[in-house]
């Protein structure tokens, strides 16, 4: 039910993306704009989600280094933003290494408390609920293994392996943490429908 601006990772997008990765490995330097539109959004929310402000300057130098060796890169669309995905977190914790700070909070851009994922939801309900803009907002708000994967899963569309991969940690590791995330957040922000509707159980039962 999310309505983040950015595309959705649907089965269409991530062959469209692969098409366009494959042309551009043979030189096709429109195709390598189209793989660079598709990816984007995701890549950059995720950079804000870990240097904040400097996301952009962070996401430059990881496009570098993607169009240096994407004659390397062997896989799909869905394989793609994986990469491009261990890449820029690569970039961004060389950043924050020579800055020696901890990551920076996102900066609240948008009203974001609507369709806050249930806490007694699944994992992959609140995945669904939980749109990118509101990933963004809410992320800073979570200790960093929780917003990590909450990032990779929401904004850059990885599935659970897949952002495991990027991490660097075991598949059921990143999806405990990316579920106690969702909780979190719906916790501390109070998922409006279940709080109202705790409300009026209450209120017949007194």
């Amino acid at each position: 039910m999310g309505h983040g601006r950015e595309p959705r990772h649907t089965r269409a997008y991530d062959e469209e993306l692969g098409a366009a990765v494959a042309r551009a490995q043979d030189g096709d330097e429109a195709a390598f704009a189209s793989a660079y539109r598709l990816v984007q959004p995701g890549l950059l929310g995720y950079l804000r989600g870990l240097v904040g402000d400097d996301a952009e300057d962070v996401a430059s130098d990881a496009w570098l280094e993607i169009a240096r060796d994407l004659g390397r890169f062997k896989g799909d669309g869905a394989g793609f933003r994986g990469w491009t995905a261990t890449i820029a977190r690569h970039r961004a914790l060389d950043h924050l290494r020579r800055r020696r700070v901890r990551p920076q909070p996102v900066i609240l851009e948008q009203d974001v408390l609507v369709e806050l994922p249930d806490p007694h939801t699944t994992h992959d309900q609140a995945l669904e609920s939980l749109s990118t803009a509101q990933a963004l907002a809410l992320v800073s708000s979570l200790p960093r293994d929780q917003a990590e994967a909450v990032l990779l899963r929401v904004v850059v569309g990885l599935d659970g392996p897949a952002a495991a991969r990027v991490l660097g940690k075991r598949p059921g590791a990143v999806r405990t943490a990316a579920y106690r995330g969702l909780r979190r957040l719906a916790r501390q922000l109070g998922a409006a429908a279940v709080t109202e509707e705790n409300r009026h159980t209450l209120g017949q039962s007194t």
